[in-house]
């Protein structure tokens, strides 16, 4: 059984410890503690790992954020991957820190990324796992927001809270949406 993980972030340097990229942090993670690593591939890196008999897909896109749907609908393409089979993990605004929701389908929440995936599936009934990064921030503020880095106080507790969030994916390759949502959400 095939899985697309898809982490949402922006390439390069500059974007790698902001907030927007926390996606791209969380699939670095679970790649490492599942023993691959990242290739450079059409649209993205790519690792592929294999979890209880699962094998997963793991993308980060190249694209930028807000064409986040060009990478993960070539990917779920190639792989012939079901659209029940994919997970989106992105930052989320409308979350306090370090909060982590699973989702089976829902509004993009303004979020540029989710705007595009929607638009390219043509469809908002995709499971994403979403990783509050707070807001924290004045009116007009919210680009500069994203795209800063973690404070010294989120950055104590950020490595558990990823750790957490790997503990989702698996879960939900595994035991699937919903006993991952009731499992899951509230911890």
């Amino acid at each position: 059984m095939k899985f697309l993980i898809v982490g949402l972030g922006n390439p390069g340097e500059k974007y790698a410890e902001t907030r927007h990229n926390i996606g791209f942090k969380v699939v670095d993670a679970l790649t490492e503690e599942l023993k691959g690593e990242f290739k450079t591939e059409k649209l993205g890196d790519v690792s592929q790992v294999k979890f209880k008999g699962r094998h997963l897909i793991c993308i980060k896109p190249s694209t930028y954020m807000n064409l986040s749907g060009k990478s993960l609908n070539y990917w779920m393409q190639q792989h012939k991957i079901p659209l029940e089979n994919v997970v989106v993990v992105t930052d989320d605004l409308a979350l306090p820190f370090g909060k982590l929701r699973m989702k089976g389908k829902g509004s993009d929440g303004g979020h540029n990324g989710l705007k595009d995936i929607q638009a390219a599936l043509n469809t908002s009934a995709y499971t994403r796992l979403r990783f509050g990064v707070g807001s924290e921030f004045n009116k007009g503020q919210q680009v500069d927001y994203v795209l800063g880095d973690w404070s010294p106080e989120e950055r104590e507790t950020l490595q558990k809270r990823i750790d957490v969030a790997k503990e989702f994916i698996k879960s939900y390759t595994t035991i699937g949406l919903q006993h991952t949502m009731s499992q899951w959400n509230n911890k």
